[in-house]
C-alpha cells in the first residue's frame, strides 16, 4: 500500500513540475533585461560568458531583488556599472582573458528567443549588455527587473529537493 501511494505521489509530482516547467513567462514591457554575449563560441569565450553570466546573477540580481520601482531600478543599476565593471575586469584578469568588452545600458538589439513554448519578438529592450571581443558567441539573456530568472532557478531547486526528499524517505521503506 505505501509503495502505491509513494508511486501515485511521484507521478503527481512529477506532472506538477512538468506544468510549472511548460508556463508561459510573460515579460511586462517595463522589464529591464540583461545580456551576456561572448566573444565567440569557443570554449575559453563560453568559460568568461558563463563566470560574467555567474557573477551577474549573484551580484546585479541582489541589487533589483526588492525593487517595486522602474526608476529605482534604473537609478541602482546606472550606479552599479562601475562596480560591474571593475568585477568582470577581475574575471578577465584571474582567467588571463585580454579581450576588450562593453558594458551599455541603454536600448539594446535583442534576437527573437525561444523560451518553454513562448516566442519573444526581435527588437529593442531596456537591457544592460556586457558584449565581449566581438561579440560573436551565442549570447545569455534574462531579465534584470523585475526579477524573473532567479525566481525560476529557485522554482526548480525546489521542487527538485522536495523530490528528492520523497525518493529518500520511501525508498529506505
Amino acid at each position: 500500500m505505501k509503495r502505491k501511494i509513494f508511486l501515485l505521489m511521484l507521478v503527481l509530482v512529477i506532472i506538477y513540475v512538468y506544468k510549472i516547467n511548460e508556463q508561459n513567462i510573460f515579460i511586462p514591457d517595463t522589464a529591464i533585461r540583461l545580456r551576456v554575449i561572448p566573444n565567440s563560441n569557443n570554449p575559453e569565450d563560453i568559460n568568461i560568458k558563463e563566470q560574467v553570466k555567474k557573477y551577474l546573477e549573484k551580484n546585479v540580481y541582489a541589487l533589483t531583488k526588492d525593487i517595486n520601482d522602474i526608476d529605482e531600478a534604473r537609478t541602482i543599476i546606472n550606479e552599479s556599472i562601475p562596480d560591474i565593471k571593475n568585477n568582470i575586469d577581475d574575471i578577465f584578469t584571474n582567467n588571463s582573458y585580454n579581450l576588450p568588452y562593453d558594458i551599455n545600458y541603454g536600448y539594446n538589439y535583442f534576437p527573437v528567443k525561444k523560451y518553454r513554448g513562448q516566442t519573444y519578438d526581435d527588437g529593442y529592450y531596456e537591457s544592460l549588455v556586457i558584449s565581449i571581443g566581438e561579440a560573436d558567441g551565442d549570447n545569455w539573456w534574462c531579465v534584470l527587473f523585475p526579477n524573473f530568472c532567479l525566481v525560476d532557478t529557485d522554482k526548480e531547486k525546489e521542487y527538485k529537493s522536495y523530490f528528492k526528499e520523497l525518493l529518500t524517505k520511501y525508498s529506505k521503506k
